[in-house]
């Protein structure tokens, strides 16, 4: 049986045997030309394409363009077909058996730039500073800027981040204990900035209360009792505009993600960085090695000797 024929016949299985819609059926004939279309290229055919020839179309895909997943299902597609062939008895092999997918790169990590994340302190300090503001938009105004402060000081995720206790606070404190998820307990830093916002922020806060107490740094009335991770989301998105940035590139986690590219730019080793995000394995905190790999780069460009010829 010719090849051309073997695509029909194994889409006419597809069909009778397995009901597969017509959409499908489309999709299949559709990557199966461009598979028979490449080996023709090369002398070749799915009769007898060897494993190197399933590689070598997967190669040309991604030099194409195509991403991972789109060459992952062109992929999934080959297999069932030459699955088929060895079946019927028309190859003793299957040339795919070997092959494996590509591997779905991990998205990196939004990133704000350290001017932008000064942009957005700047604005939010302006604003708890402002003495002319009513005492509860100036008590709002303070919040914020604590909040911002303690996210990049610290890396903090939002959950930690809102539901620190009163005890954060104290203004001796350089380091707080806080436990992550799966109740791990680590240490986090407190820059001179944070905590000075933090005071300032208490300081009107008990103001603004009469002086009643509450466990929470940042209480509200919610069923936690403190501060919600939307409300901080949506306030920290306000800030961004209002700091002239996109308030789409912005959340807490973008903070976070800020606080962690920004410290391994300016050289933290990145064990340290995963201590301080509290990540149980390295390789969750891998993700920012674009930015190691970038002052790698930047580093040969500048200081060797071949580099500026």
């Amino acid at each position: 049986m010719r090849d051309g024929h073997l695509v029909e016949a194994f889409l006419e299985m597809l069909s009778v045997e397995r009901g597969a819609a017509a959409n499908t059926l489309a999709a299949y004939r559709g990557d199966l030309a461009g598979y028979a279309g490449f080996l023709a290229a090369r002398d070749s055919a799915p009769s007898r394409a060897g494993a190197d020839d399933v590689r070598a179309f997967l190669a040309d895909l991604a030099a194409r363009g195509f991403a991972a997943s789109s060459q992952a299902r062109k992929l999934s597609a080959l297999k069932r077909f030459h699955r088929f062939l060895y079946a019927e008895g028309v190859r003793g092999d299957d040339p795919t058996g070997p092959v494996d997918a590509p591997k779905k790169r991990r998205p990196l990590p939004k990133v704000l730039a350290e001017s932008e994340i000064a942009a957005m302190l700047t604005v939010a300090a302006g604003r708890a500073a402002n003495g002319e503001l009513p005492l509860a938009e100036r008590l709002r105004a303070a919040r914020l800027s604590a909040l911002v402060e303690l996210a990049y000081a610290s890396g903090l995720r939002v959950s930690e981040l809102v539901g620190l206790p009163i005890a954060a606070a104290r203004p001796d404190l350089e380091m707080i204990a806080v436990k992550g998820k799966g109740g791990r307990e680590r240490m986090v830093p407190l820059s001179q900035r944070a905590r000075g916002a933090v005071a300032a922020y208490v300081g009107l806060r008990a103001a603004a209360s009469g002086g009643r107490a509450s466990r929470w740094l940042f209480p509200a009335a919610s069923d936690s009792g403190h501060l919600t991770r939307q409300a901080f989301a949506r306030d920290l998105k306000a800030l961004a505009a209002a700091a002239g940035l996109p308030a789409a590139r912005v959340s807490p986690h973008v903070v976070r993600h800020a606080f962690a590219s920004h410290l391994l730019a300016g050289g933290a080793d990145l064990r340290v960085v995963q201590t301080l995000l509290g990540h149980a394995d390295i390789a969750t905190t891998e993700i920012y090695t674009h930015v190691l790999e970038e002052r790698i780069r930047r580093l040969v460009e500048e200081h060797h000797p071949l580099a500026r010829r």
